[in-house]
């Protein structure tokens, strides 16, 4: 099962904390598939055929800092007992702008979503796509940050970022998270400010 993170609502669109759900629905959408709502999950998801099998694809109508809300709603709705079968797509303030990384575990990197899926599933052992955005300019605060949109030439590369973001969920889902994690984070990311 994929989930990416964000928040609901045109006012959220297009943001950069916006990245993981943009991912999520591009993966669906390559598949032909939209997420709509889901009852029972305060979540938008659809199931997409990869040559694996069938894989969930979801986006929590939860505010971020619920988004362990949702996540546990659609880990019992699918049947996710083992958690590195979930891959949560988040923006990382952790890595420079346009990087993607894999990995499996680890901290919240003040991520508010993904203390809130901790809290929920009292396990952080699910592999995360990360998409990164850097760090805040000057003294501005990381909520107010996350949560514009970016300028054009950064936009454009966190797009592109995004397609990478959504071409690390297919290799996990169909050569696993170690091929992915050799891929994704030893390349550098087209669009990536460590060029």
């Amino acid at each position: 099962m994929v989930v990416g993170l964000g928040n609901p609502g045109a006012d959220y669109a297009r943001t950069r904390h916006n990245l993981g759900a943009e991912t999520a629905v591009l993966v669906a959408e390559r598949h032909g598939e939209r997420p709509r709502p889901e009852k029972g999950t305060r979540s938008d998801a659809t199931q997409v055929r990869l040559p694996t099998g069938l894989v969930a694809v979801a986006v929590p109508q939860t505010f971020m800092n619920d988004s362990g809300v949702a996540v546990a709603a659609l880990v019992k709705r699918y049947g996710v007992e083992d958690l590195t079968r979930l891959v949560i797509v988040h923006d990382e303030l952790d890595l420079p702008s346009g990087r993607v990384k894999v990995k499996v575990g680890g901290g919240t990197a003040g991520n508010n979503g993904l203390k809130s899926i901790h809290t929920h599933l009292h396990d952080n052992g699910y592999v995360r796509v990360r998409i990164g955005i850097g760090k805040p300019p000057g003294r501005q605060p990381g909520a107010d940050y996350v949560l514009h949109r970016p300028g054009k030439a950064e936009r454009e590369a966190l797009d592109v970022a995004v397609a990478v973001a959504a071409d690390a969920v297919e290799v996990i889902a169909a050569e696993g998270t170690d091929a992915a994690m050799l891929r994704f984070n030893t390349e550098i990311s087209t669009g990536s400010s460590d060029v």
